[in-house]
Protein backbone atom coordinates (compact mmCIF):
# COMPACT_ATOMS: atom_id res chain seq x y z
CA UNK A 1 0.00 0.00 0.00
CA UNK A 2 0.84 3.74 -0.05
CA UNK A 3 -0.14 7.21 -0.68
CA UNK A 4 2.57 8.76 -2.21
CA UNK A 5 4.22 6.73 -0.42
CA UNK A 6 1.94 5.29 2.70
CA UNK A 7 0.13 6.22 5.01
CA UNK A 8 1.30 8.04 7.90
CA UNK A 9 4.55 7.32 7.38
CA UNK A 10 4.86 8.22 3.55
CA UNK A 11 4.18 11.88 3.96
CA UNK A 12 6.81 13.13 1.71
CA UNK A 13 9.00 16.15 0.67
CA UNK A 14 9.27 22.34 -1.56
CA UNK A 15 9.46 29.50 -2.80
CA UNK A 16 9.05 32.54 -4.76
CA UNK A 17 10.50 33.80 -6.79
CA UNK A 18 11.92 37.71 -8.11
CA UNK A 19 10.28 41.12 -8.92
CA UNK A 20 10.82 42.54 -12.22
CA UNK A 21 8.12 43.97 -14.41
CA UNK A 22 7.61 40.79 -16.63
CA UNK A 23 4.90 38.51 -15.60
CA UNK A 24 6.38 36.37 -13.00
CA UNK A 25 7.25 32.40 -13.94
CA UNK A 26 4.25 30.32 -12.47
CA UNK A 27 5.21 28.04 -9.53
CA UNK A 28 6.49 24.84 -10.47
CA UNK A 29 3.18 23.39 -8.76
CA UNK A 30 0.97 25.10 -11.32
CA UNK A 31 3.17 24.65 -14.32
CA UNK A 32 1.70 22.30 -17.02
CA UNK A 33 3.60 21.00 -20.17
CA UNK A 34 2.65 21.97 -24.09
CA UNK A 35 3.01 18.65 -25.30
CA UNK A 36 4.17 15.34 -24.62
CA UNK A 37 6.71 13.43 -26.76
CA UNK A 38 5.35 10.30 -28.68
CA UNK A 39 8.60 9.20 -29.35
CA UNK A 40 9.49 5.95 -28.21
CA UNK A 41 13.16 4.81 -28.24
CA UNK A 42 14.41 1.25 -29.61
CA UNK A 43 14.99 -1.01 -26.71
CA UNK A 44 17.18 -4.11 -26.45
CA UNK A 45 17.27 -7.07 -23.96
CA UNK A 46 20.10 -6.77 -21.70
CA UNK A 47 20.73 -8.63 -18.68
CA UNK A 48 22.41 -5.85 -17.05
CA UNK A 49 20.27 -2.37 -16.91
CA UNK A 50 20.94 1.06 -14.78
CA UNK A 51 17.52 2.56 -13.88
CA UNK A 52 16.39 6.08 -13.46
CA UNK A 53 17.66 6.72 -10.39
CA UNK A 54 21.69 5.22 -11.83
CA UNK A 55 20.79 2.18 -10.17
CA UNK A 56 23.04 -0.33 -12.07
CA UNK A 57 21.39 -4.36 -11.93
CA UNK A 58 22.90 -7.22 -13.39
CA UNK A 59 21.41 -10.51 -13.31
CA UNK A 60 22.62 -13.83 -14.60
CA UNK A 61 19.48 -14.79 -16.53
CA UNK A 62 16.38 -13.32 -18.17
CA UNK A 63 13.99 -13.37 -14.64
CA UNK A 64 10.96 -15.39 -15.32
CA UNK A 65 9.86 -15.98 -11.47
CA UNK A 66 9.18 -12.00 -9.96
CA UNK A 67 7.65 -11.64 -6.86
CA UNK A 68 6.32 -7.79 -6.52
CA UNK A 69 6.09 -5.79 -3.22
CA UNK A 70 5.19 -2.47 -4.57
CA UNK A 71 2.47 -2.11 -7.12
CA UNK A 72 4.70 -0.58 -9.95
CA UNK A 73 6.03 -3.91 -10.24
CA UNK A 74 2.81 -5.43 -10.81
CA UNK A 75 1.66 -3.11 -13.26
CA UNK A 76 4.82 -3.63 -15.29
CA UNK A 77 4.08 -6.61 -15.44
CA UNK A 78 0.81 -6.41 -16.65
CA UNK A 79 1.78 -4.35 -18.89
CA UNK A 80 4.17 -6.79 -20.36
CA UNK A 81 1.69 -9.60 -20.44
CA UNK A 82 3.58 -11.84 -17.28
CA UNK A 83 2.40 -12.63 -14.04
CA UNK A 84 4.35 -12.06 -10.78
CA UNK A 85 5.50 -15.44 -8.98
CA UNK A 86 3.98 -13.47 -5.95
CA UNK A 87 2.66 -9.97 -4.50
CA UNK A 88 2.05 -7.94 -1.79
CA UNK A 89 -0.50 -5.87 -3.79
CA UNK A 90 -3.83 -8.57 -4.44
CA UNK A 91 -6.25 -5.94 -4.75
CA UNK A 92 -4.15 -3.75 -7.07
CA UNK A 93 -3.30 -7.11 -9.46
CA UNK A 94 -6.52 -8.01 -8.90
CA UNK A 95 -8.53 -4.31 -10.52
CA UNK A 96 -9.15 -4.72 -14.23
CA UNK A 97 -6.65 -2.53 -14.83
CA UNK A 98 -3.81 -4.93 -14.51
CA UNK A 99 -4.98 -8.66 -14.51
CA UNK A 100 -8.88 -8.50 -13.12
CA UNK A 101 -9.52 -12.20 -11.82
CA UNK A 102 -6.24 -13.79 -13.66
CA UNK A 103 -4.50 -11.83 -10.63
CA UNK A 104 -6.49 -14.15 -7.41
CA UNK A 105 -4.09 -16.72 -8.91
CA UNK A 106 -0.72 -14.85 -7.63
CA UNK A 107 0.13 -15.99 -4.14
CA UNK A 108 -0.22 -13.56 -1.76
CA UNK A 109 3.21 -12.66 -0.04
CA UNK A 110 2.15 -12.39 4.21
CA UNK A 111 3.18 -9.38 6.12
CA UNK A 112 3.28 -5.93 6.66
CA UNK A 113 4.49 -3.57 3.78
CA UNK A 114 8.38 -2.90 3.96
CA UNK A 115 7.94 -6.25 6.73
CA UNK A 116 7.25 -9.11 4.51
CA UNK A 117 7.65 -12.75 5.37
CA UNK A 118 11.19 -13.35 3.52
CA UNK A 119 10.60 -17.08 4.64
CA UNK A 120 7.56 -16.91 2.23
CA UNK A 121 9.29 -14.93 -0.55
CA UNK A 122 11.82 -17.65 -0.93
CA UNK A 123 9.23 -20.09 -1.20
CA UNK A 124 8.31 -18.52 -4.53
CA UNK A 125 11.37 -19.48 -5.89
CA UNK A 126 11.80 -15.87 -7.33
CA UNK A 127 14.31 -14.98 -10.19
CA UNK A 128 13.97 -11.13 -9.12
CA UNK A 129 12.13 -9.52 -5.99
CA UNK A 130 11.67 -5.73 -6.65
CA UNK A 131 10.20 -3.58 -4.03
CA UNK A 132 10.18 0.05 -3.01
CA UNK A 133 13.45 2.19 -2.20
CA UNK A 134 13.20 3.61 1.31
CA UNK A 135 10.45 0.61 2.04
CA UNK A 136 12.29 -2.60 1.10
CA UNK A 137 15.49 -2.07 1.48
CA UNK A 138 15.89 -3.34 4.92
CA UNK A 139 15.02 -6.65 3.31
CA UNK A 140 18.03 -7.23 0.74
CA UNK A 141 20.30 -9.14 3.45
CA UNK A 142 17.79 -11.35 4.06
CA UNK A 143 16.71 -12.19 0.75
CA UNK A 144 19.88 -12.10 -0.15
CA UNK A 145 20.38 -15.43 1.40
CA UNK A 146 18.40 -17.44 -0.94
CA UNK A 147 20.41 -15.81 -3.65
CA UNK A 148 18.23 -14.04 -5.08
CA UNK A 149 18.51 -10.32 -5.87
CA UNK A 150 16.36 -7.60 -4.85
CA UNK A 151 15.69 -4.04 -6.86
CA UNK A 152 14.31 -1.26 -5.39
CA UNK A 153 12.18 1.30 -7.46
CA UNK A 154 11.90 4.63 -6.75
CA UNK A 155 9.81 6.33 -9.36
CA UNK A 156 9.24 10.27 -8.67
CA UNK A 157 7.24 10.98 -12.03
CA UNK A 158 5.38 9.24 -15.29
CA UNK A 159 8.86 9.27 -17.08
CA UNK A 160 10.61 7.32 -14.51
CA UNK A 161 7.87 5.19 -14.48
CA UNK A 162 8.00 4.41 -18.21
CA UNK A 163 12.16 4.10 -17.56
CA UNK A 164 11.65 1.04 -14.93
CA UNK A 165 9.15 -0.60 -17.64
CA UNK A 166 11.54 -0.20 -20.46
CA UNK A 167 14.36 -1.63 -17.66
CA UNK A 168 12.22 -4.62 -16.51
CA UNK A 169 10.88 -5.22 -20.55
CA UNK A 170 14.68 -5.13 -21.05
CA UNK A 171 16.01 -7.54 -18.27
CA UNK A 172 12.81 -9.79 -19.11
CA UNK A 173 13.70 -10.15 -22.72
CA UNK A 174 10.12 -8.44 -23.34
CA UNK A 175 11.09 -5.14 -25.59
CA UNK A 176 7.90 -5.57 -28.04
CA UNK A 177 5.70 -5.16 -25.20
CA UNK A 178 7.37 -2.57 -23.01
CA UNK A 179 7.55 -0.52 -26.04
CA UNK A 180 4.59 -0.95 -27.14
CA UNK A 181 3.61 -0.22 -23.50
CA UNK A 182 4.94 2.95 -23.79
CA UNK A 183 3.88 3.56 -27.34
CA UNK A 184 0.29 3.70 -25.94
CA UNK A 185 0.85 5.71 -22.66
CA UNK A 186 2.76 8.38 -24.20
CA UNK A 187 -0.07 8.94 -27.21
CA UNK A 188 -2.75 8.81 -24.26
CA UNK A 189 -0.96 11.25 -22.33
CA UNK A 190 -0.21 14.03 -25.21
CA UNK A 191 -4.02 13.44 -25.97
CA UNK A 192 -5.33 14.15 -22.84
CA UNK A 193 -2.81 17.16 -22.74
CA UNK A 194 -4.36 18.93 -25.79
CA UNK A 195 -7.89 17.70 -24.14
CA UNK A 196 -7.07 19.54 -20.87
CA UNK A 197 -5.80 22.84 -23.10
CA UNK A 198 -8.28 22.38 -25.72
CA UNK A 199 -11.58 22.09 -23.15
CA UNK A 200 -10.25 24.55 -20.89
CA UNK A 201 -9.91 21.55 -18.19
CA UNK A 202 -6.14 22.78 -17.30
CA UNK A 203 -7.62 26.08 -15.77
CA UNK A 204 -9.68 23.74 -12.91
CA UNK A 205 -7.78 23.28 -9.70
CA UNK A 206 -8.02 19.63 -8.75
CA UNK A 207 -7.13 18.06 -5.66
CA UNK A 208 -6.30 14.00 -5.01
CA UNK A 209 -6.38 13.54 -1.24
CA UNK A 210 -6.83 10.55 0.96
CA UNK A 211 -6.41 9.60 4.71
CA UNK A 212 -8.56 10.14 7.25
CA UNK A 213 -10.67 13.29 8.12
CA UNK A 214 -8.12 13.49 11.63
CA UNK A 215 -4.99 13.31 9.06
CA UNK A 216 -5.60 14.80 5.08
CA UNK A 217 -3.18 13.63 3.37
CA UNK A 218 -2.74 14.99 -0.22
CA UNK A 219 -0.77 13.48 -3.19
CA UNK A 220 1.42 16.71 -3.55
CA UNK A 221 3.58 17.49 -6.94
CA UNK A 222 6.57 15.51 -5.05
CA UNK A 223 4.41 12.47 -6.37
CA UNK A 224 3.95 10.48 -9.32
CA UNK A 225 0.39 10.63 -9.44
CA UNK A 226 0.62 14.25 -8.35
CA UNK A 227 3.10 15.53 -11.40
CA UNK A 228 0.67 13.69 -13.50
CA UNK A 229 -2.34 15.62 -12.38
CA UNK A 230 0.32 18.67 -12.72
CA UNK A 231 0.01 17.94 -16.31
CA UNK A 232 -3.46 18.15 -17.22
CA UNK A 233 -4.96 20.65 -14.68
CA UNK A 234 -3.97 23.48 -12.17
CA UNK A 235 -2.43 21.88 -9.18
CA UNK A 236 -0.90 24.14 -6.55
CA UNK A 237 -0.44 21.21 -4.02
CA UNK A 238 3.19 21.51 -2.90
CA UNK A 239 4.84 19.46 -0.02
CA UNK A 240 4.82 21.30 3.10
CA UNK A 241 8.90 21.17 3.94
CA UNK A 242 10.84 17.62 4.34
CA UNK A 243 9.26 15.93 7.14
CA UNK A 244 7.98 12.68 6.17
CA UNK A 245 5.18 12.68 8.25
CA UNK A 246 3.63 16.14 7.83
CA UNK A 247 4.91 17.31 4.74
CA UNK A 248 1.49 15.58 2.90
CA UNK A 249 -0.66 16.18 5.90
CA UNK A 250 -3.12 19.32 4.97
CA UNK A 251 -6.32 20.48 7.25
CA UNK A 252 -9.26 21.56 5.84
CA UNK A 253 -8.37 24.87 5.93
CA UNK A 254 -5.66 24.29 3.61
CA UNK A 255 -7.82 22.93 1.41
CA UNK A 256 -10.54 25.70 1.80
CA UNK A 257 -7.75 28.39 0.38
CA UNK A 258 -7.24 27.15 -2.32
CA UNK A 259 -10.77 26.05 -3.39
CA UNK A 260 -10.73 23.57 -5.40
CA UNK A 261 -12.96 22.44 -8.47
CA UNK A 262 -12.79 19.16 -8.45
CA UNK A 263 -11.40 16.35 -5.67
CA UNK A 264 -10.74 13.47 -6.30
CA UNK A 265 -10.35 11.18 -2.93
CA UNK A 266 -8.86 7.54 -2.18
CA UNK A 267 -10.26 6.39 0.98
CA UNK A 268 -7.77 4.17 3.32
CA UNK A 269 -10.33 2.46 5.63
CA UNK A 270 -8.85 1.78 8.80
CA UNK A 271 -11.04 1.08 11.40
CA UNK A 272 -14.05 2.22 9.89
CA UNK A 273 -16.22 1.62 6.96
CA UNK A 274 -17.04 5.35 6.66
CA UNK A 275 -15.23 6.74 3.26
CA UNK A 276 -13.13 10.00 3.44
CA UNK A 277 -15.72 11.91 2.10
CA UNK A 278 -18.46 10.57 4.38
CA UNK A 279 -16.40 11.26 7.40
CA UNK A 280 -16.05 15.07 6.03
CA UNK A 281 -19.69 15.26 5.22
CA UNK A 282 -20.34 17.05 8.47
CA UNK A 283 -17.54 19.69 9.12
CA UNK A 284 -18.72 23.10 8.60
CA UNK A 285 -14.99 24.22 6.66
CA UNK A 286 -15.57 21.11 4.55
CA UNK A 287 -18.70 22.68 2.94
CA UNK A 288 -17.17 25.48 2.00
CA UNK A 289 -14.98 23.93 -0.35
CA UNK A 290 -16.18 24.90 -4.04
CA UNK A 291 -16.10 21.48 -4.96
CA UNK A 292 -18.13 20.44 -2.55
CA UNK A 293 -20.96 22.75 -3.26
CA UNK A 294 -20.78 21.66 -7.00
CA UNK A 295 -21.24 18.28 -6.27
CA UNK A 296 -17.40 17.81 -7.59
CA UNK A 297 -16.09 15.32 -4.89
CA UNK A 298 -15.18 11.38 -6.38
CA UNK A 299 -14.00 8.60 -4.47
CA UNK A 300 -11.94 6.62 -6.68
CA UNK A 301 -10.72 3.61 -6.16
CA UNK A 302 -7.75 3.16 -3.84
CA UNK A 303 -5.07 0.52 -5.31
CA UNK A 304 -4.50 2.32 -8.41
CA UNK A 305 -4.94 5.71 -7.88
CA UNK A 306 -2.58 5.47 -4.65
CA UNK A 307 -0.06 2.83 -5.09
CA UNK A 308 -0.39 1.72 -8.73
CA UNK A 309 2.49 4.38 -10.56
CA UNK A 310 3.00 2.15 -13.53
CA UNK A 311 1.47 3.00 -17.18
CA UNK A 312 -1.64 1.12 -16.67
CA UNK A 313 -2.72 2.90 -12.92
CA UNK A 314 -1.75 5.92 -14.43
CA UNK A 315 -3.37 5.79 -17.54
CA UNK A 316 -6.65 4.95 -15.73
CA UNK A 317 -6.13 8.05 -13.70
CA UNK A 318 -6.18 10.37 -16.74
CA UNK A 319 -9.27 8.66 -18.19
CA UNK A 320 -11.18 8.68 -15.32
CA UNK A 321 -9.77 12.28 -14.15
CA UNK A 322 -10.90 13.80 -17.86
CA UNK A 323 -14.05 11.47 -17.67
CA UNK A 324 -15.09 13.14 -14.49
CA UNK A 325 -14.13 16.71 -15.48
CA UNK A 326 -16.33 16.46 -18.64
CA UNK A 327 -19.08 15.85 -16.79
CA UNK A 328 -18.76 18.08 -14.12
Amino acid sequence: MRSSRTLPALFALFALAGCTSAPAEAPAAQRRVDQVSTQVAPLEAALGITDPRGTAITLRKAPERVVCLTGLCDDILAELGMRPAGTSNAALLTHPALLGEEGRAVPVVPGSFGSEDVEAIAGMRPDLVIGLAGVHDQLRQAIGKFNTPLWTVDPRDWQDSVGYLRNVGALTGRVQQATDAEHRFRDKLAAAVRTSRDKGYDKKTVLLMYGSADSIGVDTTDSVTGKLLGALYTYPWTAKGTNAETASTFSVEEILAKQPDTVFVYSLLFGTDKKLSEQLATNPVWSQVKAVKAGQVHEVAPKPWGSGRGTRSLSLIIDESQSLLAKA
